[in-house]
């Protein structure tokens, strides 16, 4: 059994419009949310052992401020890869994860990464920024993941939590 957390980047922003879109930084809500979702993972017990993240500037800020929140030591992996990925480049990352890591949090972008949660689930579930979902797979080995290999355990956003 192995679970995959997907993370998606907190708000970014737009101030900036001749800024490239990878280059996009947080904004302050951003920034709190990712706080937010970060004290949150403590709280539902999770031992995250591996951290892949797109290399963009919103997913790799997300991360740093996620990860300090939760109290996770691990550095992300960045793999440019996750960046304006689909479903069947998700699929391929996350497939290559090394097989001794059991809990893995994967931070990106949309549409990919419903596409992935869909993919992965059979159902659909909409990303907000900063929205963390959970999911259950069937599998012992990282490379085995197939579509409708696992099930959504939880979705939460930070508006959810803020209420």
């Amino acid at each position: 059994m192995k679970t995959l957390l997907l993370l998606r980047h907190a708000k970014s922003s737009r101030d900036d419009p001749g800024l490239p879109d990878f280059d996009r930084p947080l904004n302050d809500r951003g920034k709190d949310d990712a706080k937010l979702m970060g004290r949150y993972l403590p709280e539902q017990k999770f031992v995250v052992d591996c951290v892949v993240s797109s290399p963009a500037k919103r997913a790799r800020r997300t991360a740093e401020i996620f990860l300090k929140a939760a109290d996770v030591s691990l550095d992300p992996i960045l793999d440019d890869r996750i960046y304006e990925a689909g479903r069947q480049q998700l699929l391929t990352v996350v497939s290559e994860i090394d097989p001794s890591h059991n809990v893995v949090l994967l931070i990106g972008h949309n549409p990919g990464f419903e596409d992935l949660l869909e993919s992965l689930t059979g159902q659909y579930a909409g990303l907000p920024t900063a929205a963390l979902a959970v999911i259950d797979l069937n599998i012992d080995q990282w490379r085995d993941l197939r579509p409708q290999s696992g099930k959504l355990r939880g979705l939460v956003t930070p508006k959810e939590l803020k209420n």
